[in-house]
């Protein structure tokens, strides 16, 4: 894996060294700090410090894109710091014979089946009616090491992907991915025929995802639109997602919402959990916004939810306006018993050079119907400034009050420099 990384980059610097070069990225420094109670007298304190670095090198249709992050404990001592990780590190090389983009290393995985990150090479292909994409890899290391995972057999990604938009006003496309993880061998305690504690070693099965998917999506511009999502499980040959939502929007000052979803558990093959008798869900939702003038919009939201022998029901009121956003949410049935008021404004002065922001949310919930009730208040202030376009700083408060965390406090701050250089 490394060395053919090593030569794709060799080989298309080699190509393209001709061509002029670009330095881009950002780096983001933040402070983090909380306090975590043990017991009602005894607390401690963390002060966690993060450096995070977007470093991207460009030349012409290539590129080295890397993003990684470096975290310590400053308030106290840890196995674990100080920590790297690297969560993008990959080339890509693009307009290959006019129709390829290839990228090899460490990199996202944009997908609706499955995201994150991982090891290995993704190769594009557009045509003007249909763009095929292709991946395989592993998944990376526990808390993304810069190494690549030993167990590769057991860990890989496998998937791709065909898209078109050849239909006017429609995008379609279908999907597969092969999904594997290998859970960590573990001791645990047992007892032996005799009754007796003996120490048995845990070995599990790798456990798999294995799904396709279909999309159909239909966009008329300032009229209509309806997005499809239809997922089936290949390891337990059923169906595991069905969606759809839509807007329609032809209607002066009104946007009339619909969506339904249909869910089976996603399960990984092998496991336990497959054993035990779950059911779906069935999920529908219902709403309008009304545009008040130019500067607010009411927005009304009813959904159900049906459960294998129960349901549960909310909805949603709120104004949206240029300030800011308040709502109240209920919620009630088998999900628990929720009401639940919050506000949030940010707005921007001198030309977004400050922008300040609040948020004050107070809910009153209990899980269910013979439970008491339980108070929860959280309050959100912050504020940005940005002196220039390339340097920003955000300082953040946090506060949350409920039966569980007393005032809790936790405190952020970051800077951050974007730079573009040509080389």
């Amino acid at each position: 894996m490394k060395k053919l990384f090593v030569l794709f980059i060799l080989s298309v610097s080699f190509i393209s060294g001709v061509y002029s070069q670009k330095l881009t990225g950002n780096i983001s420094s933040s402070i983090y700090s909380f306090e975590r109670f043990s017991s009602p007298k005894n607390s401690e304190k963390s002060v966690r410090i993060f450096q995070l670095l977007n470093l991207n090198y460009s030349q012409k249709d290539f590129t080295i894109k890397t993003n990684l992050n470096l975290e310590n404990d400053f308030s106290q001592t840890l196995s674990t710091d100080p920590r790297l990780r690297l969560y993008n590190f990959y080339a890509e090389g693009r307009n290959i014979f006019d129709v390829a983009t290839v990228r090899l290393g460490r990199q996202p995985l944009f997908n609706a089946l499955a995201g994150g990150i991982f090891d290995g090479i993704n190769i594009g292909i557009k045509t003007d009616i249909i763009s095929i994409k292709g991946y395989y890899g592993a998944n990376v290391p526990a808390y993304q090491k810069f190494e690549v995972i030993s167990n590769w057999s057991d860990n890989y990604i496998l998937g791709g992907k065909i898209f078109t938009d050849y239909l006017t006003n429609t995008n379609i496309s279908i999907s597969y991915i092969n999904k594997n993880f290998k859970p960590q061998d573990y001791v645990a305690t047992r007892l032996d025929l005799n009754l007796n504690p003996i120490q048995v070693l845990i070995s599990n099965k790798s456990n798999q995802y294995q799904y396709a998917q279909a999309e159909v999506n239909y966009n008329l511009p300032n009229i209509l639109n309806i997005n499809t999502r239809y997922d089936y499980d290949l390891n337990f040959s059923e169906t595991s997602k069905f969606q759809i939502d839509g807007e329609y929007t032809e209607v002066k000052d009104f946007t009339f919402r619909m969506y339904y979803n249909y869910r089976a558990p996603n399960l990984r093959y092998n496991s336990i959990f497959s054993v035990f008798d779950y059911g779906n869900t069935n999920e529908f939702e219902g709403g309008i916004d009304y545009k008040i003038n130019g500067k607010f919009t009411l927005s009304g939201l009813y959904g159900v939810v049906n459960y294998k022998d129960d349901k549960s029901q909310r909805f949603t009121l709120g104004i949206i306006s240029n300030f800011g956003t308040i709502s109240y949410r209920k919620s009630m049935g088998y999900a628990g018993e929720l009401d639940a008021l919050s506000f949030y404004s940010a707005y921007s002065f001198l030309e977004g050079k400050l922008t300040p922001s609040v948020g004050i949310s107070y809910t009153n919930y209990k899980l269910f119907e013979e439970s008491d009730k339980s108070n929860l208040t959280t309050i959100l202030t912050g504020i940005n400034i940005r002196p220039e376009p390339k340097l920003s700083f955000d300082l953040q408060f946090q506060y949350l009050n409920s039966e569980i965390y007393k005032n809790d406090s936790r405190f952020y701050f970051r800077v951050n420099y974007w730079f573009n250089t040509a080389l």
